[in-house]
């Protein structure tokens, strides 16, 4: 054991680096706590990075009931595009009445609830439109009939991790990644956690642990002797596919199926659109979920009833899969199980606190972890109070949350770097372009080239400032230009990598293959 590590107790040991044990160790952090987070893999390396991307309310919920849910989730839709400019953006979604099995004025009631309930500030509210009198009819197979078009928000939903991730560590928070829990066990009035990285095992103290693991909730407090196990967790896959651009415009379409159930289709990277998600019972291990052969089919009969070009699987050049850790409420239908969450506190008489997170969105997060810090405050006398709702995250701090003219102004600063380059670091790091790109400019100022735009400059940056430790941490998670790399561009990013010391784990190829359902070669 490290001597070292035992010495002091944290203030809290956070288990999981998704949204919500990133956003809980920001918050503590903070409120002058100390803070060590661990996290088994890379931030945001499975069901945060594997969303729809989008902060939004949640209008499908509304018909289950889910009335506190959508409510808290609009007023942070707004509140979350304030605090992050560069990484959530408005969009229009267009919500075609063809096909729907709802009636229209159903969806124009749950509309009107949408627009109200939340205290919407600057998003534009639901229009009704002829869609052969509109421009949102291009592309649709039958342009005729209503169609609502309503407001959310779009996010580049791992970033939104490790942006938490690093206001926490700029905070004071220990933030480690390729970190696993072995075990924890309550020691007198705390907890006596060992946990494992490349060099070995390794002890640490905390006042409180929590478990903020998502699919893996259950998994961990199998770990943890005598942990309370009234809670249950209700594992369901989501998958989505990208294919070339279906449509022309930056609108989204809601398309709503004979099951009731909806299918979104956005734009996504200049020159794609993502399709999803599905909604599907999981029992296996959730590092291991891959689209299947009738969730593709799906969603290409979803999108082919819609719309004017038919597409087949040859026209899927990426698909991913997601396992969401929703609270088991013992809904039939897996579309129907809430996804509202649900922070189960084990503490009490001489119990060290437990806290495990089950459910939850990640429009909700930064909620989630404020009402996380409530329960956790009896046990934390001197903490700060609430904080996070004003504050921006790193890169956000820009005037009036105006991305636009933050932008115009480094193209001015910048005039040699190519529009296209500053418009992605922008939308990527903010304010923190600038720490980013130093005195850099010129293209030649920013070293190799290694595709798409991802120079030495931005990779030295990733692997010094946000924990990017591999290529698909780089290609697939800080960036998405995995899906526009040529051939030899993981290799040649591992080998720079490895001579800087960080590169572990698998080729942004094998990842490549292992999304597209495909098991890579050894």
């Amino acid at each position: 054991m490290n001597d070292e590590t035992t010495r002091d107790t944290v203030d809290l040991l956070v288990v999981g680096g998704g949204i919500n044990g990133a956003g809980i160790a920001r918050d503590a952090a903070g409120r002058g706590l100390s803070v060590l987070l661990v996290e088994q893999d890379d931030l945001a390396n499975y069901t945060s990075s594997a969303s729809t991307k989008l902060i939004h309310g949640g209008l499908r919920y509304l018909e289950y009931g889910e009335f506190r849910l959508v409510r808290e989730a609009l007023i942070e839709r707004e509140r979350l595009w304030g605090m992050a400019p560069h990484i959530i953006w408005p969009a229009r979604f267009v919500l075609p009445q063809t096909h729907s099995p709802r009636p229209a004025w159903m969806v124009r009631l749950g509309l009107f609830l949408y627009d109200h309930l939340g205290g919407r500030k600057k998003l534009p509210g639901t229009e009704t439109i002829r869609l052969d009198r509109s421009a949102y009819g291009a592309g649709l197979a039958d342009p005729r009939g209503t169609a609502f078009v309503y407001s959310d928000c779009r996010v580049d939903d791992s970033r939104l991790v490790v942006l938490n991730a690093r206001d926490a560590a700029d905070r004071g928070a220990d933030i480690r990644t390729r970190t696993r829990l072995i075990a924890a066990r309550r020691d007198g009035d705390g907890w006596l956690a060992t946990i494992a990285d490349a060099a070995g095992e390794s002890s640490v103290r905390a006042r409180i642990l929590v478990n903020a693991t998502g699919p893996w909730v259950a998994d961990v407090l199998a770990r943890v002797p005598g942990a309370r196990a009234d809670r249950a967790v209700r594992l369901v896959k989501g998958s989505h596919i990208v294919v070339p651009r279906l449509y022309e415009g930056d609108h989204a379409f809601m398309l709503q199926n004979a099951d009731r159930r909806i299918v979104f289709t956005l734009p996504y990277l200049d020159g794609f659109t993502l399709i999803g998600t599905t909604d599907e019972p999981w029992q296996g291990e959730p590092a291991r979920a891959e689209i299947s052969d009738g969730e593709t089919r799906y969603l290409l009969d979803t999108v082919n009833n819609y719309f004017a070009r038919k597409l087949n699987e040859a026209d899927i050049v990426w698909s991913y899969a997601g396992i969401r850790p929703l609270y088991d409420d013992k809904a039939g239908n897996a579309s129907a199980v809430t996804r509202d969450y649900v922070l189960d506190l084990d503490a009490g008489e001489g119990r060290a606190p437990l806290l495990s997170v089950f459910g939850g969105k990640i429009t909700t997060y930064r909620k989630l972890a404020e009402h996380a810090m409530q329960h956790l405050a009896p046990y934390l006398p001197g903490a700060r109070p609430a904080w996070t709702a004003d504050a921006p995250l790193p890169g956000g701090d820009m005037p009036g949350a105006d991305f636009h003219a933050f932008l115009a102004r480094i193209e001015r600063e910048r005039p040699e770097l190519p529009q296209a380059l500053l418009r992605r670091l922008a939308h990527a790091y903010g304010t923190r372009i600038d720490m980013l790109l130093g005195d850099a400019a010129t293209p030649a100022d920013l070293g190799e080239d290694f595709g798409g735009g991802l120079t030495a400059r931005e990779v030295d940056y990733l692997s010094a400032q946000e924990w990017a430790r591999t290529a698909e941490d780089v290609l697939f998670r800080r960036s998405k230009l995995g899906l526009r790399a040529s051939g030899g561009t993981s290799e040649r990013l591992a080998a720079y990598l490895a001579g800087a010391g960080d590169a572990i784990g698998m080729s942004c190829d094998q990842e490549m293959e292992r999304v597209k359902g495909i098991e890579p070669s050894s």
